[in-house]
């Protein structure tokens, strides 16, 4: 199973479309109220032995840091990587403070994902003046520990950045190209859609950019550059050729779960507190035993559900879009479902000429990649 652990709420950054756009006067909830545990701790404050005991009992657990910015907890990191029964190690960070973990520590994960959206223009509009040299800056420090897991850059992608000029920049970047790419929409927060034109650039920019990179990745291939791992494509296309079914790719509240603050454990990192939703305590649960947790909506009804296997819980829970730009996001899914299956006969014809094989679209699942944006 798959767990992510929050070390704390805390972060040093205030990114535009997280912390910035909650404390926006702009953007008004509209989205259904949950109930939401308002005590629960800022920090991590649980018995760790309760954590490892928990742990011991899933013959193959992949613990997932994750914050706020985890980071900020280095000596935390430490002490479960020591103590913890043998376990797979990931890290969804920033970037700003990687050098905060010693070298035989960085290198022990096996995975780490590390936040940027594009070149430094775009990428320190919204992250903070300075940011993206000082991820780069890290990222060649990581190179130089001899780390060997996989490097993923992980894109929030809004309306004011072309998604395949900035996919393609990352991956050609010239500081360190990014083989392994995920990017998710900024559209969980809806209070400021009277201020954006959201459906706009989805329509003219963003649904068109997606059809050109499913281009891009195929004509890679077809030039013997292999299979690069653009998550929202690799999954998909991997099922597609297996004649696979997905449930929510991201495995939430069915393969990968999130231990808060105070033990408790949600099916998903965005769902913070949500009581109504708990799977059970570490102290007490058992990890291969945890209940799913269902999506209910009109997903359930939806023929291509097997694609996308509803998106995202939390959005299907909370509601947090008008019903305009919730079909305007659906539309979008089915854009890159559409534009994928359009290309399977290339993809195809690329691995009966060897260009690439089968299991070149393998890959970790539930590794921090929603995986549909």
């Amino acid at each position: 199973m798959f767990f992510h652990l929050i070390l704390t709420d805390d972060c040093n950054l205030c990114c535009t479309y997280c912390r910035g756009k909650i404390f926006s006067e702009e953007a008004k909830w509209c989205g259904r109220n949950v109930l939401v545990d308002d005590l629960l701790p800022p920090d991590l404050s649980i018995d760790l032995g309760d954590l490892y005991a928990f742990l011991r009992r899933d013959p193959d657990p992949c613990l997932t840091f994750y914050g706020g910015e985890p980071l900020l907890r280095p000596g935390l990191i430490m002490e479960i990587m020591d103590n913890a029964p043998p376990c797979r190690f990931m890290v969804q960070t920033n970037g700003i403070l990687l050098r905060d973990l010693p070298p035989e520590y960085l290198r022990r994960f096996e995975t780490i994902l590390v936040s940027l959206d594009g070149c430094a223009v775009v990428t320190d509009r919204h992250r903070g003046r300075g940011t993206y040299h000082r991820v780069m800056e890290n990222i060649r420090y990581l190179e130089h520990t001899g780390f060997h897991g996989e490097l993923i850059a992980r894109m929030t992608v809004g309306d004011d950045a072309d998604i395949a000029e900035e996919v393609k920049y990352l991956s050609r970047n010239p500081d360190h190209p990014f083989f392994s790419i995920h990017w998710q929409l900024d559209a969980e927060f809806s209070g400021d859609t009277g201020v954006r034109n959201f459906r706009k650039w989805l329509d003219e920019s963003y649904n068109p950019g997606i059809r050109l990179l499913i281009d891009t990745w195929v004509e890679r291939m077809a030039a013997g550059e292999g299979v690069a791992r653009w998550y929202p494509f690799l999954q998909p296309v991997q099922d597609f050729l297996e004649g696979r079914k997905s449930p929510l790719r991201c495995g939430a509240g069915h393969s990968n779960y999130t231990i808060m603050t105070d033990g408790h454990i949600g099916p998903c990192p965005a769902m913070i507190g949500m009581t109504e939703y708990y799977a059970g305590h570490i102290s007490s649960a058992h990890p291969l035993s945890l209940p799913v947790i269902e999506v209910e909506s009109e997903c359930t009804k939806c023929p291509i559900r097997g694609f996308c296997g509803g998106r995202c819980l939390y959005s299907q829970i909370i509601r947090p879009w008008p019903d305009d730009m919730r079909v305007a996001v659906c539309e979008a899914v089915k854009n890159l479902r559409e534009g994928l299956l359009d290309a399977l006969p290339r993809i195809r014809e690329c691995i009966e000429m060897g260009l690439v094989l089968g299991e070149d679209f393998s890959h970790t699942r539930f590794n921090g990649c929603e995986i549909i944006p």
